[in-house]
């Protein structure tokens, strides 16, 4: 029999229906790529092919992680910021900020298998972004994501993430931020500190738990396998990570992507770093924390009509799976 969920923090409705098991979402054909491509601008000896580098971190080897800016920007850092209003029509010139964060030199590596200090850096470099990028004028939020495979929606193999300044606050954001805000004027805890309370009590979605970070899926999870990792120390923004948890970070997120790695055999998948600006650190609703979502089911017609989604894998018997597999 399916059951409704709210999720608490999205304020969402998911059907569980339960009727998939974790091996339905394993990908038959597990892709194999080569530590170099060609035809790939990212690999080293294809500089020339990506726009000019904001950022670097090498060794004496050559680079080990690149910043430059999109080739294709969603938005401009070179336009104005210019409101207009003319009736109901209402627009902001495409004012911006869009870069690209080149994790790797090597072609093939991925989250779940790139060396713990390399994912250290890319995090390291995340946050030297993430402040400069809230230091323009124009930027009123700053988004964090990753697209890795097809069905993630890039055609690039190569390891990459991306970070955008947006000159707008997003409703999606706002309209959790509203709900934070709610349930702290309610009870007076952090909505975010009290789901990873009760989830660690629970004890049956978490993943992994590390000394600074907890893996795990979340009660009402929208999809199969999506994954939420939370900081244990209440924080507003990502741009207060200490040295220690960023460590402690790299580790929990490294293993949590190889649980997925393993187990599903590689999947596409997509992550976001959801955080607050950096003056919003000390805001006793406010959490950062990451968003995965493995591209293993697709929404359909209903989702779309209605805006509940449909999860066929109930999130106890996924992280039950994912906490079994064995990380290589």
């Amino acid at each position: 029999m399916s059951e409704l969920r709210l999720n608490i923090i999205t304020n969402e409705w998911v059907i569980m229906s339960g009727d998939k098991s974790p091996k339905d979402f394993a990908i038959r054909e597990k892709r194999k790529l080569p530590e170099f491509s060609e035809n790939c601008p990212f690999c080293p000896g294809h500089e020339v092919y990506t726009p000019s580098e904001i950022y670097k971190i090498r060794d004496d080897k050559g680079w080990r992680i690149r910043v430059v800016n999109n080739k294709y920007p969603v938005l401009s850092k070179e336009t104005q910021k210019i409101r207009k209003e003319e009736g109901l029509k209402k627009s902001i010139t495409g004012a911006g900020i869009h870069e690209v964060i080149i994790e790797s030199p090597i072609h093939n590596h991925t989250t779940a298998i790139m060396p713990l200090v390399q994912l250290k850096d890319v995090l390291q470099t995340y946050k030297e972004r993430f402040l400069t990028l809230y230091s323009n004028t124009i930027v009123e939020h700053v988004i964090i994501f990753k697209n890795q495979g097809h069905a993630s929606g890039t055609k690039i193999q190569h390891p990459f993430s991306e970070i955008v300044g947006l000159p707008i606050f997003p409703l999606t954001t706002r309209n959790r931020m509203m709900r934070a805000i709610n349930f702290f004027d309610n009870t007076g805890e952090c909505i975010f500190c009290k789901t990873l309370q009760d989830e660690l009590s629970d004890g049956k979605r978490i993943i992994l738990e590390t000394e600074h970070f907890v893996s795990f899926i979340p009660f009402a999870s929208l999809s199969p396998f999506h994954i939420w990792i939370f900081p244990k120390r209440h924080s507003g923004a990502f741009s207060s990570i200490k040295e220690n948890e960023m460590w402690d970070l790299a580790y929990n997120l490294k293993f949590t992507m190889a649980k997925l790695y393993y187990g599903l055999e590689n999947p596409d998948f997509n992550y976001v770093l959801r955080s607050g600006k950096p003056v919003e650190d000390n805001l006793e609703y406010l959490h950062w924390y990451i968003s995965i979502v493995p591209r293993v089911a697709q929404a359909s017609g209903f989702e779309l009509g209605t805006g509940i989604y449909r999860n066929p894998l109930l999130p106890e018997v996924a992280a039950e799976f994912l906490r079994e597999i064995k990380e290589g």
